[in-house]
């Protein structure tokens, strides 16, 4: 894979079968967690609303600084694309669910 203008890198490692298969186990057990044990999952949604409230004040405040520095993002994404190209390339599992 060629990595293109608008691309995030984050984005394609997210797309990665064997980041994509784990994540969604994760996901698969925390909600299963929380369905299992009542307590467990009050105390997950308190923390969930903690993380959501702390995360909006980040990116308000970060904003500014982030808009400052766009082309050097820019740059650094465009290098990690290349470097995941590269990976692909070398490491064929990353096309493979964690399970195969």
């Amino acid at each position: 894979p060629i990595c293109h203008v608008q691309e995030n890198v984050l984005q394609r490692v997210l797309q990665l079968p064997v980041v994509s298969s784990t994540c969604e186990s994760l996901q698969r057990t925390y909600v299963s967690t929380k369905e299992a044990h009542p307590l467990m999952a009050s105390v997950c949604e308190v923390y969930e609303r903690g993380v959501q409230g702390a995360s909006a004040l980040a990116m308000w405040g970060v904003e500014p600084v982030v808009r400052r520095l766009e082309p050097q993002f820019a740059v650094a994404n465009n290098l990690a694309c290349r470097g995941l190209d590269h990976l692909e390339e070398k490491i064929p599992a990353l096309q493979y669910p964690v399970d195969k």
